[in-house]
C-alpha cells in the first residue's frame, strides 16, 4: 500500500508555528472548560471524587495520545487531516474515516459554541454583571474576534495563543500554591456523594476536560518540522495537563463546599475569592478568561483543517478546502465554522451539540487506536516510516488500553440513554430538548453517510 505523500502544494498552508506555539495550542485547548467549568458540573454528580475521576482517565488519555504520536511521526504528520488521514490511509478506504471526520466537525462546532458561552460568563464575573452587559453579545463577540484572528493568518493565532497562555500560567500559580494551604479536609466528605452510579455518570463530562487534545494534529500542516516536534509535544503536554487537573480539583473541592461550587457560574473565581485578596481573585478570574479564550482560539482552527483534507480527497466541495494565497488560511472553511457555531449559540441548542461532542470523540478515539493496532499489518510501509522511538509492545498496549476505556465510556453512555428512552416518549424528549446521545449520533451519522455516498457517486461519474 502506498504511503500518502505530502500535499502542501495543494493546501498551501504556511508553516508559521514552532514548538512554543504548539505547546500553547495543546495546553490552551485542554486547560479551559475542563478546569474552570466542567469540574463543578461533574461535582454535582459525584462530589469530591471528581479528583479520582481525573486520575483514572489520565492514563487512558495518555494511551490514546500514543496513536497520534506514532502517526504524526510518519509522512502523514505533515498534513492537517488528523484521524481522517490516519484511518483512511491505514485501512485503504474512506467511508469510516469520512463519517468519523464528519462527527468530529460537528463535535468541535458544538464545543466552540459552548466555550464561547462559558467565556462570556467569566467575563461578566471579571467586570461585574453591570447593566447593559449580557452573556450573549459577549459570546458572539468572542467568536467574531477569534474568527478574524484566524482569517488574518496562523502566525497571529500562534502568537496570541502563547501570550494568553502566559497570563493563564501566572493565574494558575496564584490559584494553586496558596490554595493548597487553604483546603479543609471536611469538604472532601462524603467523597462519593451519589455512590458508584454517580461516579460512573461523572466520567463522560470529565472526559470532556481531556477531549480535544488531538486538535494539535490539525496543526501538522502549519508546524515546522511537525513529524519530529508534534509527537514529543503530545506526550509531554498531556502529562503536564494531568498534574494541573489534579491540583486544581484538589484546591476546588478542598476550599469551597460542594453546594456552592456546583451552583457558581464561575466556580474557580469564587474559590480564589476565599483565600486571595481582591486583586489576586481578579487575576484568577482573568486567568479563567484566558483559559477559555485559548480554548476557543484552538477549537476554531480544527473543522476547517479537516475540511481541507476532505476536499483534497474529493469528499467535500473544492471551495471548502481552498486556502487563501494572501493569508495562507482556509477562509471558506473558517466562515462555515463561524456561521454554524453562531447558529447553535443564538438558537440555544448548544446542549444538543455538546451531548454529541464527547460521545463522537470517544468513538473516534476508539477507531483511531484500532487503526494503530492494525497499522503494522494493514499498511506495513506506513508503519515502517514512523520515526517515534517507542517499542512495538508499548504501542500495542497503549492501543488496547485506549480501546478498553473508550469502549467502557460508550457502554456507559448507551446504558444511560436506554434508561431515558424507556422513561420518556419521543415527544417528551423533543419538548424537553433532551434527545439522547445515541439518537443524535444516529441522526448526524446518517447525514454523514448520505453526504459520503453523494460525493463518492460524483467521483465515480466524474471524467478521469
Amino acid at each position: 500500500m502506498v504511503i500518502a505523500e505530502g500535499k502542501s502544494g495543494i493546501t498551501a498552508l504556511r508553516r508559521d508555528l514552532g514548538t512554543l506555539e504548539s505547546y500553547a495550542t495543546l495546553l490552551g485547548i485542554l486547560i479551559g472548560a475542563g478546569i474552570f467549568k466542567v469540574t463543578s458540573d461533574a461535582g454535582a454528580l459525584t462530589g469530591p471524587s471528581v479528583i479520582l475521576g481525573y486520575c483514572l482517565l489520565a492514563p487512558a488519555i495518555l494511551a490514546t495520545s500514543v496513536a497520534y504520536s506514532v502517526f504524526l511521526s510518519t509522512p502523514l504528520g505533515r498534513e492537517p487531516g488528523g484521524e481522517y488521514t490516519h484511518i483512511s490511509r491505514t485501512f485503504g478506504g474512506y467511508g469510516t474515516a469520512f463519517v468519523g471526520a464528519w462527527l468530529k466537525i460537528i463535535s468541535y462546532i458544538g464545543a466552540l459554541a459552548y466555550l464561547a458561552r462559558v467565556f462570556a460568563d467569566y467575563v461578566l464575573e471579571l467586570f461585574g454583571r453591570t447593566a447593559g452587559m449580557t452573556a450573549m453579545p459577549l459570546a458572539i463577540g468572542s467568536l467574531l474576534f477569534f474568527y478574524a484572528i484566524h482569517v488574518a493568518g496562523v502566525r497571529f493565532f500562534g502568537r496570541l495563543q502563547v501570550w494568553m497562555l502566559a497570563v493563564l500560567g501566572v493565574s494558575l500559580v496564584a490559584l494553586i500554591i496558596p490554595g493548597l494551604f487553604a483546603v479543609h479536609a471536611s469538604n472532601y466528605r462524603p467523597f462519593f456523594t451519589h455512590g458508584a452510579t454517580g461516579f460512573a455518570l461523572s466520567l463522560p463530562p470529565l472526559f470532556f476536560a481531556y477531549a480535544g487534545f488531538e486538535s494539535l494534529a490539525q496543526t501538522a500542516g502549519e508546524v515546522r518540522d511537525s513529524t519530529t516536534r508534534l509527537p514529543r509535544i503530545f506526550l509531554k503536554g498531556i502529562s503536564a495537563t494531568m498534574v494541573i487537573y489534579f491540583l486544581m480539583s484538589v484546591v476546588a473541592f478542598g476550599v469551597l463546599p460542594l453546594e456552592q461550587l456546583r451552583l457558581s457560574a464561575a466556580p474557580m473565581a469564587e474559590v480564589a475569592g476565599r483565600y486571595l485578596p481582591m486583586g489576586g481573585a481578579a487575576l484568577v478570574t482573568l486567568g479563567a478568561v484566558m483559559a477559555l479564550s485559548t480554548s476557543v482560539n484552538a477549537t476554531m482552527l480544527v473543522p476547517s483543517r479537516v475540511a481541507i483534507m476532505l476536499a483534497a480527497d474529493g469528499l467535500a466541495p473544492a471551495w471548502l478546502g481552498r486556502v487563501s494565497r494572501r493569508t495562507g488560511t482556509p477562509i471558506a472553511g473558517l466562515s462555515i465554522t463561524l456561521i454554524a457555531a453562531l447558529a447553535l449559540l443564538v438558537s440555544g441548542q448548544v446542549s444538543l451539540a455538546l451531548n454529541i461532542a464527547v460521545f463522537a470523540l470517544v468513538v473516534l478515539y476508539f477507531i483511531h487506536s484500532l487503526a494503530l493496532l492494525a497499522l503494522p499489518t494493514a499498511n506495513p510501509e506506513l508503519y515502517r516510516s514512523a520515526s517515534l522511538a517507542l517499542p512495538r509492545w508499548i504501542q500495542r498496549l497503549a492501543a488496547l488500553v485506549s480501546m478498553l476505556v473508550m469502549g467502557a465510556l460508550v457502554v456507559m453512555q448507551v446504558a444511560t440513554d436506554v434508561g431515558v428512552l424507556r422513561r420518556l416518549t419521543f415527544r417528551q424528549r423533543l419538548d424537553q430538548a433532551s434527545l439522547t446521545t445515541i439518537e443524535l449520533m444516529a441522526f448526524w451519522t446518517a447525514i454523514g453517510v448520505v453526504l459520503y455516498m453523494g460525493r463518492r457517486a460524483r467521483m465515480v461519474r466524474a471524467p478521469r
